[in-house]
């Protein structure tokens, strides 16, 4: 099997495959556009089913919502007062494979409390829809991968969760879901695609979809950011899995047909555990949302809001307004309430909400509630909307629907495929307890190496055995080995410090002034690890510092265009290509 690696030198490889394409008989089977959750199983189930696979990404891997999700994995329970038994099925055999099969080491079970404001007419209608969820899950084959709901009084409502107000409930309903640091889980579907043999490429962008006499899309004009270099790639089919850019993306074949898709904004903080006193996580009704209150590692992550975002879709962000909303709500229940002092970072992410119908010209369509699969023109396929959890049916329906009756011959096999990291990683703790503790790590960062890599911790060891000064915490981010630093860049492609920063680890939101006292180490790490002169260090340095410092004004702000307005002051590392004037171009 092909490495998984993600380097410098594999990106180069990706882009000279994508060079070759126009060659006669190397022309690719599918080019994926997007590197979020979806994009990335794609790839990896149109791989794994034997066919020719690319994929581009304009930024970093999951740099747009799959980076910026609740980060947890959980069967829909809000689809049952809709009654969408079917979606309420999918999601929770999803839920428990990933549990189970795909990705052990990256999902964990995490309990939730549901707490009652009436004793007696709510318990029995939220304990029936709860226990219902529950029977659903049993109708998978297998021992249950998470344990039964539980009714707890308010006494064991106070022991769960001792700073929960008593006034705010009666009691409470324990249920369960899972966690996840969604930008991992890409990656990690990301490098199992490159494994099977996908060329993978970031900081890559599609200026132009191409099309042969007959007006089909027959592939793409790709541009390399880093270099901005631009040259054409050939493919049967392009796949389209862009999020909010949707609509942007299908107008690169200059057709009006397509999907149509809203962008609405969902902002998290952040707040450090102690200073919350409770176990499971919170799940509130509130008027506008549903707000979850979720441990986080050594944090609270509570949100989410679910507003409209007309502003620019690359860099989404928290207003005040936002910011005092979810304390507000979480102060209803909290019997020691929270301020703006006590958040220490925040995020903000775009969810793609369809909208009904389809662009006139669109050719025909798969409908889920959740997601839809469409074909605006020949030779493209967009898919858009969905889940988190559910990005592996998303994609095997994507994949489905390019191949159209070729399909039943040649199936997924996706659900038996375990992730980078996943095989294994039950016995790895015990084949390296030696160097473990010769490597002097203690049981709280041995877990934290372990949910982040599962068997792959064997390469970290490897790498701080190699040069021991790795084996240690960053001085200003110890939740972080200087080891995984390395392996970000040699392992997992990691081109710039935001890629380090923001997506291979989490320092922008769990550390303070986003990590920034962070800096000169992890760019003295990424200098050596990716060869950077002194100049170029100090400009992504400057940079990541200018961009930290635009979050505080925009979170500042109270509205949406202005926050947005203050955030885009600060340049992007590898800025992106302005399509707007571009101008047609057929092959």
């Amino acid at each position: 099997m092909p490495d998984s690696r993600l380097t410098p030198e594999t990106r180069s490889s990706a882009l000279a495959r994508l060079a070759a394409s126009t060659t006669p008989g190397e022309e690719l089977d599918i080019l994926v556009i997007g590197g979020g959750v979806t994009g990335a199983g794609i790839a990896l189930d149109a791989v794994s089913r034997g066919l020719s696979t690319a994929v581009v990404e304009a930024q970093d891997w999951a740099s747009g919502t799959s980076s910026r999700s609740s980060k947890l994995v959980h069967g829909g329970l809000r689809y049952l007062q809709m009654l969408d038994f079917k979606l309420v099925l999918e999601a929770l055999k999803e839920r428990d494979l990933l549990l189970t099969q795909i990705a052990p080491h990256l999902v964990r079970p995490l309990p939730f409390l549901y707490p009652l404001r009436r004793r007696v007419f709510e318990r029995a209608f939220v304990g029936a829809g709860i226990l219902l969820y529950d029977l659903l899950a049993n109708l998978r084959p297998g021992k249950r991968a998470l344990p039964f709901h539980r009714h707890l009084s308010r006494r064991g409502l106070t022991a769960a969760f001792p700073d929960f107000a008593q006034s705010a409930a009666v009691g409470a309903i324990e249920y369960w879901a899972a966690n996840v640091d969604d930008a991992r889980l890409v990656l990690t579907v990301m490098r199992t695609a490159v494994s099977y043999g996908a060329h993978a490429a970031s900081r890559t962008q599609i200026v132009e979809l191409t099309k042969n006499a007959d007006g089909a899309v027959d592939g793409a004009v790709v541009m390399d950011l880093e270099t901005r270099e631009t040259f054409p790639v050939k493919a049967k089919t392009v796949i389209s899995s862009t999020g909010v850019w949707t609509e942007e993306s299908q107008a690169l074949a200059d057709d009006e047909g397509g999907l149509r898709v809203l962008a609405s904004k969902g902002i998290h903080i952040v707040v450090p555990r102690e200073r919350i006193s409770g176990t499971p996580g919170l799940i509130l009704q509130t008027a506008k949302s549903v707000l979850f209150v979720i441990p986080w590692s050594r944090y609270w992550v509570i949100g989410t809001t679910d507003t409209p975002w007309n502003e620019d879709l690359m860099n989404p962000v928290a207003t005040a307004t936002d910011i005092d909303y979810v304390i507000a709500e979480a102060n209803k229940v909290l019997s020691r309430p929270i301020s703006r002092d006590d958040v220490i970072g925040t995020w903000a992410g775009l969810r793609p909400l369809l909208q009904p119908g389809t662009k006139e010209g669109t050719q025909s369509a798969k409908v889920s509630r959740e997601h839809t699969v469409a074909s605006p023109v020949p030779g493209l396929v967009s898919i858009a909307g969905g889940k988190f959890t559910t990005y592996r049916v998303m994609a095997k329906d994507a994949v489905d629907f390019a191949l159209g009756t070729a399909a039943k011959h040649n199936p997924s096999v996706t659900a038996r495929i375990p992730l980078e990291g996943a095989h294994g990683f039950l016995t790895a703790e015990r084949e390296l307890a030696s160097v473990i503790e010769t490597l002097g790590w203690d049981k709280a960062m041995t877990d934290h190496l372990f949910h982040r890599y599962g068997a792959n911790i064997r390469d970290l060891a490897a790498i701080a055995k190699a040069d021991p000064t790795t084996a240690a915490p960053l001085e200003h981010a110890p939740a972080y080995l200087r080891a995984e630093i390395v392996y970000a860049i040699t392992h997992e492609g990691a081109l710039h410090l935001d890629d380090l920063m923001m997506r291979r680890t989490r320092m922008v939101y769990e550390f303070v002034n986003e990590a920034t006292d962070a800096l000169p180490e992890v760019a003295a790490i990424a200098q050596a690890a990716l060869g950077w002169s002194d100049e170029q260090t100090a400009h992504e340095v400057d940079l990541y510092r200018k961009r930290a410092a635009a979050d505080v004004k925009a979170a500042q702000q109270h509205d949406d265009a202005s926050a947005s307005r203050e955030r885009d002051k600060a340049q992007e590392i590898v800025p992106m290509v302005d399509l707007a004037g571009r101008v047609p171009h057929t092959h």
